[in-house]
């Protein structure tokens, strides 16, 4: 009886073995591969075509969420009621459809960024050289202004009285309280391009996220 204790011991040491060792030592043999981080200087970037038809892709993108969302604010503004417009939750669809849209047809040129806190978040996690990063951020600045130009363009005399659809603090709330929504959000916001880029994701066949 003994003997046959310690042979299905045996057995089932070898049939439910550890794939890695646990403790400390298991984290020294990782199953993904994390990308080496990328050079504060890369003056070699400032020679390949990838390096600007990114800038072009970031440009591009930011200069079609500005012009997409300004003109949803302003339909909504000037509508008589909200009934009669698509709402704030039309709003909110537009900036995350938009939003969706463009990084899922530029992650693969220029990274999706089409914002600076993204640009800077990933330069400050060496995830792409200073010069990328300035590029980008003129670039996503550049695309802005023009998405914003051209929709006064079209519609000066409605921009001017809506002033842009610019946001402002609604009453209730101090200048204090939307400063802290808008780091909250900016936060989340980084939070979640790192954790999608993470190298862990693919490791651990995940399909969101977070």
């Amino acid at each position: 009886m003994a003997e046959s204790k310690e042979e299905d011991v045996k057995l089932g040491a070898n049939k439910f073995t550890e794939k890695q060792p646990l403790g400390t030592a298991a984290q020294t043999d990782k199953d993904y591969k994390e990308p080496p981080p990328a050079p504060l200087f890369e003056p070699g970037e400032l020679t390949s075509w990838s390096f600007y038809r990114a800038g072009i892709a970031e440009f591009i993108a930011t200069f079609l969420f500005l012009y997409i969302s300004i003109l949803t604010v302003m339909g909504v503004f000037s509508a008589k009621n909200k009934c009669a417009s698509v709402g704030v939750q039309g709003i909110a669809w537009a900036f995350g459809g938009m939003i969706f849209a463009l990084v899922y047809c530029t992650a693969g040129i220029s990274g999706g960024h089409i914002n600076p806190a993204v640009t800077f978040g990933l330069f400050l996690a060496r995830k792409l050289s200073l010069i990328r990063a300035l590029f980008y951020m003129v670039m996503q600045c550049l695309g802005a202004i023009c998405g914003a130009g051209v929709v006064k363009g079209f519609m000066k005399g409605q921009y001017e009285r809506l002033q842009g659809g610019a946001n402002i603090v609604q009453h209730g709330y101090t200048k204090g309280d939307a400063l802290g929504a808008e780091i909250v959000g900016t936060f989340i916001l980084v939070y979640t391009v790192f954790s999608a880029t993470d190298a862990k994701r693919n490791a651990r066949d995940s399909h969101v996220p977070v």
